[in-house]
Parts: C-alpha cells; sequence; structure tokens
C-alpha cells in the first residue's frame, strides 16, 4: 500500500514538472511570425499616448551603439511603432538602466504582444519592457536574453486568452508542484 502511494506520488511530480516546464515556454520570447509587418500601421484620427519603460540588463554590455526599435499592439489589429529609439549622446540603453519613452500611436485595447529590434555590432540585452496607457493595465514582458540581430523578437499573447492568463497559468503549476512537495513530504512523515 506505502509502495502504491509513493509511485502514484512520483507519477504526479513527473507530470507536473513535465508539464510546468513544456507551459513556461509560452514565457519566453521568440522571433515574431513572418507575416508581423510594421508597415500595416493604421492612420487613425484618435490617438493616445503610451509610457513605454525598457530596463536594460546588468549582463548588456556597458552602452550599447546598436539601433533599437520597438513595435507592440493588441489583438484587434492596433499596433505602435517607434523607430530608433537609441540614442548614445543621451546615454539610453546603458548597462543596469531603465529609459522612459512616451510614444503616441493609436488607441488600442490591452496590449498584448511587444516585439524588439536590434541592428549593431554590440548585442545589446534587455531585461523588461512594461508598456503603461491611459485605461488599461500596464502589462510587462521580460526578456533578460539577448535579441537577434536584424529581426523583430519578442512577445505574442494575442492569441491566448489574455497575457496575464498565460502567466497565471505558469505560477499555477509552480504552486502546483510545490503543494505536490509538501503532500509527498507529509506521507512520507506518516510512513
Amino acid at each position: 500500500m506505502v509502495s502504491t502511494r509513493l509511485f502514484a506520488l512520483h507519477c504526479f511530480f513527473v507530470f507536473s514538472i513535465l508539464f510546468s516546464v513544456s507551459e513556461s515556454k509560452a514565457l519566453e520570447p521568440h522571433a515574431a511570425a513572418e507575416s508581423f509587418n510594421v508597415s500595416l500601421i493604421q492612420k487613425l484620427r484618435t490617438s493616445c499616448s503610451y509610457t513605454v519603460i525598457i530596463s536594460t540588463s546588468c549582463s548588456s554590455s556597458r552602452y550599447t551603439r546598436d539601433q533599437i526599435s520597438v513595435a507592440f499592439g493588441d489583438a484587434y489589429g492596433n499596433q505602435i511603432y517607434a523607430p530608433r529609439l537609441d540614442d548614445p549622446a543621451t546615454k539610453t540603453f546603458e548597462q543596469c538602466s531603465s529609459d522612459t519613452f512616451e510614444i503616441n500611436g493609436p488607441c488600442t485595447y490591452q496590449i498584448c504582444y511587444v516585439y524588439l529590434y536590434r541592428s549593431g555590432p554590440d548585442g545589446w540585452i534587455p531585461e523588461s519592457v512594461k508598456i503603461n496607457t491611459h485605461g488599461s493595465k500596464a502589462v510587462t514582458f521580460p526578456y533578460n536574453t539577448l535579441v537577434p540581430e536584424s529581426i523583430w523578437y519578442g512577445f505574442n499573447y494575442c492569441n491566448s486568452a489574455s497575457g496575464s492568463s498565460i502567466l497565471a497559468t505558469g505560477l499555477g503549476r509552480v504552486v502546483l508542484v510545490l503543494l505536490g512537495f509538501v503532500v509527498a513530504g507529509s506521507t512520507l512523515l506518516l510512513y
């Protein structure tokens, strides 16, 4: 009876860990789909202001000469594109720093994707991109990895229920694994 319980708990752990690892891959940045195109930006009369905070990783080079652009939007095709955010004269994108940009563009619903574009020799590494706008909750996209040169690279949570539900699912998987360890530990203590 004890070995059956231990076997069942072992299977539960293995399944939980494998499932949480496969789910966590959705949280990693990736190359944009080939269909991603910044030239499809809408020219609308209404305009909204976005505060974009890009934090540079402490693993990045001390400063960068790379050219950095950002594009972000919602699930309904509303897209904002800001070319060439970099400016070495003002020390943007220095190691362990955050840079804030006020960007105007078409109004969106909840932001669910962001892509960064890097061109240059330095290999800039962003830590995160946070986007705030009036009327929607702020969203943060965790990078912590080198943006490959000359491709749009980032996150697209638009096809899921929402970006926050992906994050909640990942967190839920971690809680499930921890709960399994607690149950296993208490079961072993009983025998």
